[in-house]
């Protein structure tokens, strides 16, 4: 057995004033026993205490071949607050995590390996319970080496920087059938490939909340900055002005006018035999919780307080909320992205799942193809950002599709293939080049992996123009790595779409033969219908 190293590292911290109460050091509520830290790092452990109190922090693993460990020494600040620095550890479990001070608290079956954050919205806290095939994922579920903390759902007025306002943490759990029942399962499934693909420890923590719009999840300052955006930022703190300033006696006042008129309006309804308006309710001694939509509450209260854990990446399911300003979506979703990344004080690798088909009670609208040409648009143009496609997943008339599997382990490919850099094929054809002559479309591909594929019969889903702006229904066949196009309406085509619809019908099936699905795209410039018109 080696002997047994430990590295000391001393922080001091100035204390201006000392306490006199004693209090128990606490750390930071995102560590718990089976907690994951990033490998590869330096790791961060951080907390409470009485100001001017003596921390130290214990990393230490024992293997039948080695025994290691890393100590941080460090003091409580004025506010009690101390942020302890341990180097780098290699991946793998059996950790011990130790937190010091005028009492001790010891984490036990800790490791360290990949950490990614999952968040967005409905579909990414869809769980596995209500999942396609619940009981056969849960057979597979038993892995020591993947664990799972949630985020659970709350807003807040500002950042939260008290850590004991964090009463919606968790504790990490150890992936079985016991425990992923109500976890994200898209998030399950990610983990899951990612896990046995790289051979280490993978952590997820889950934060997510349905029916939320990205600007919730993105900092007021990082909307201030942007002129297009910043009206969100200034209607935030309209809404939390109100907030601040709520007094009881005068939402009562009001309450009570509200309430008369509400009477009258019952009294009436009843008379004419129609349904009664919902009463209003009753202030109470404090404001209503601002609600999940409120630009930057989400950041707030369920990103923020993760900043300062060491964290490889991240995976996003979100954009339905969106669907109605999918051109303000180019401008927000990677502004969003771009804000993550400085208050990670890195380059997160963002890997997002682009929409679903669904109807929205019209299948051949186009809101939803231009959002999903929005989320496109951010994997192509910032830097190890990733796009899982899944338009072979989808359900005309249900937004939340079950099978979770297949989104989770293209996420994981989009992940092994941009920031792991395995030799892999991790996306599906992605258009490279369209040219039109004699009649024809020749469409090229990145991507193409084995060669393309059409899926259970002919190609369908591509439409051609010419100079008139029409699109019609194209011939498509594969030759080659290329895809020809042509139609009898468009003599002269400009112009190709490939599912641009909310909900194609076949569905698309332009494939590669690795199995993955190409993007749908256009090559035109029309405006969106959800762009603004000039004023």
């Amino acid at each position: 057995m080696r002997p047994f190293k430990a590295v000391l590292l001393t922080v001091s911290v100035s204390v201006l004033a000392l306490g006199t109460a004693r209090a128990d050091v606490k750390p930071h509520p995102i560590f718990s026993d089976n907690v994951v830290l990033q490998q590869g790092t330096e790791v961060v452990v951080w907390g409470k205490a009485d100001p001017g109190e003596s921390v130290t922090v214990r990393l230490e693993r024992k293997t039948e071949n080695e025994a290691s460990g890393a100590v941080s020494g460090v003091t409580a600040d004025k506010d009690g607050k101390w942020v302890a620095k341990i180097p780098a550890q290699k991946a793998g479990t059996g950790y011990a995590l130790t937190v010091k001070g005028k009492n001790t608290i010891a984490f036990k079956n800790v490791a360290v390996g990949e950490v990614w954050v999952c968040s967005g919205q409905s579909n990414m806290e869809w769980p596995v319970n209500i999942s396609e095939d619940p009981a056969k994922v849960k057979e597979g579920a038993k892995n020591p080496d993947l664990r799972l903390f949630t985020v659970k759902q709350w807003t807040a007025p500002r950042p939260i920087t008290n850590q004991d306002d964090l009463g919606h943490f968790t504790k990490w759990d150890v992936s079985s059938a016991d425990t992923i029942g109500g976890f994200s399962a898209v998030a399950y499934h990610f983990g899951q490939k990612l896990q046995k693909e790289l051979g280490i420890p993978v952590g997820l923590i889950h934060s997510s909340w349905g029916g939320t719009p990205a600007e919730a999840w993105t900092s007021l300052e990082a909307l201030d900055a942007e002129p297009s955006l910043k009206y969100y930022a200034d209607r935030a703190r309209a809404t939390v002005k109100a907030y601040d300033e709520y007094d009881q006696k005068k939402a009562l006042e009001a309450y009570e006018k509200t309430l008369a008129k509400w009477k009258e309006a019952a009294d009436k309804a009843k008379a004419e035999g129609k349904p009664v308006p919902r009463e209003p309710g009753k202030p109470g001694a404090t404001p209503p919780n601002l609600g999940p939509h409120t630009p930057g509450v989400l950041y707030n209260a369920m990103i923020y307080p993760i900043l300062n854990f060491k964290t490889k990446g991240a995976i996003w399911y979100q954009g339905e909320s969106n669907t109605g300003r999918a051109y303000e979506y180019r401008t927000l979703f990677p502004t969003m992205i771009k804000d993550w990344r400085a208050r990670y004080n890195c380059d997160l690798p963002f890997m997002l799942v682009q929409l679903a088909p669904f109807g929205n009670g019209n299948a051949n609208a186009v809101t939803y193809a231009e959002l999903r040409d929005a989320q496109l648009y951010a994997a192509k143009t910032l830097p190890k950002t990733g796009i899982a496609v899944i338009t072979d997943i989808g359900n005309e008339t249900d937004i939340h599709p079950k099978p979770k599997g297949p989104v989770g382990e293209r996420l994981a490919l989009a992940a092994l293939g941009i920031e792991y850099g395995k030799k892999i094929e991790y996306y599906g054809p992605m258009l490279k080049d369209a040219k039109f002559a004699s009649g024809t479309a020749t469409l090229t591909f990145t991507h193409v992996g084995g060669g393309l594929v059409a899926k259970d019969g002919d190609l369908v889903g591509f439409t051609l123009a010419g100079k008139d702006g029409k699109f019609h229904p194209a011939k498509a066949t594969i030759k080659d790595d290329t895809v020809l196009l042509s139609s009898e309406q468009v003599a002269e085509p400009t112009a190709v779409r490939y599912g641009w619809v909310n909900f194609a019908k076949p569905t698309l099936n332009l494939f590669n033969k690795e199995g993955l699905p190409a993007s749908p795209f256009r090559t035109d410039d029309a405006p969106y219908t959800t762009q603004p018109k000039p004023k």
